[in-house]
């Protein structure tokens, strides 16, 4: 009695083992049809091939990357329109998911990061590039991107004080003008933190990436930044000086990658 009573219970886990298999091999058939559409741009009908895979078998992780992926393509940086913001959202969204499931997906935080500083939400894109700093603490990449992203703060408050001022002509050297003293005060109170972070992190990512030109690009604007906060003439000067330095030094590397490039062809 004990075995005919078993039997159905058997026949039912085959079932069910059965129909698992079944949607393994519908989600790698939508996931194989979602990557041929994403390689000829057919995001949306990629998307749809996607979001099918991963229906179909929710353990297949690469399945719900794709999708995020390919929500990602709809996203035109620096567009302003609701329709493109809700498709960087989205994107976001996609992304975050994969998180749930593998918290330290690098192509996942990485890709946030991007949109979110797209969106021109920096903190966020800061917030994202930090873990990416705590997941993979010898890629210089997430230092440079969160001193750019202060440097484009900074920029952003001290052109607004310096056309406010009327002060935004550079001299002959290219050097703009002191800031008066209340300005530069309280520039100094609102960009200082952001410019000891920025110069700190594009120093990190040089420290990692010695020749990386953008990098050394970026902490010269930074330095610049800083001579509109430095309270005395000695101080700008010798940050303008560290700046000069910067960009003759990215120049030269420039340079020399030119060069060699031409030489070898």
């Amino acid at each position: 009695m004990r075995f005919h009573k078993l039997a159905p219970l058997g026949g039912l886990t085959l079932l069910v083992l059965s129909l698992s298999g079944c949607n393994k091999l519908r989600a790698r058939d939508e996931l194989n049809k979602g990557v041929a559409a994403f390689k000829t741009a057919q995001y949306q009908a990629a998307i749809d091939h996607f979001q099918k895979a991963a229906q179909a078998d929710p353990s297949l992780s690469s399945a719900q990357l794709y999708l995020a992926t390919a929500y990602s393509q709809l996203f035109v940086p620096g567009g302003k329109s609701e329709d493109n913001v809700k498709a960087g959202k989205k994107a976001i969204e996609e992304y975050e998911k994969v998180l749930k499931v593998d918290r330290d997906n690098a192509t996942a935080i990485g890709s946030i990061a991007a949109i979110y500083y797209n969106l021109q939400e920096f903190d966020k894109a800061k917030e994202y590039q930090r873990k990416r700093m705590q997941l993979q603490p010898n890629d210089p990449e997430p230092h440079y991107w969160v001193g750019m992203i202060d440097w484009a703060i900074c920029y952003g408050k001290d052109m607004q004080v310096r056309k406010d001022l009327n002060l935004g002509m550079p001299d002959k050297n290219g050097n703009l003008p002191p800031l008066p003293e209340g300005a530069r005060r309280q520039l100094a109170e609102d960009n200082g933190p952001l410019v000891t972070e920025g110069v700190q992190e594009l120093q990190k990512s040089l420290d990692l990436k010695p020749n990386d030109i953008d990098a050394m690009s970026y902490l010269n604007l930074m330095y610049r930044q800083k001579v509109d906060l430095d309270e005395t003439a000695d101080q700008r000067e010798a940050d303008l000086k560290l700046a000069n330095d910067l960009h003759e030094k990215a120049l030269g590397i420039q340079k020399a990658e030119q060069s060699k490039a031409s030489g070898s062809t």
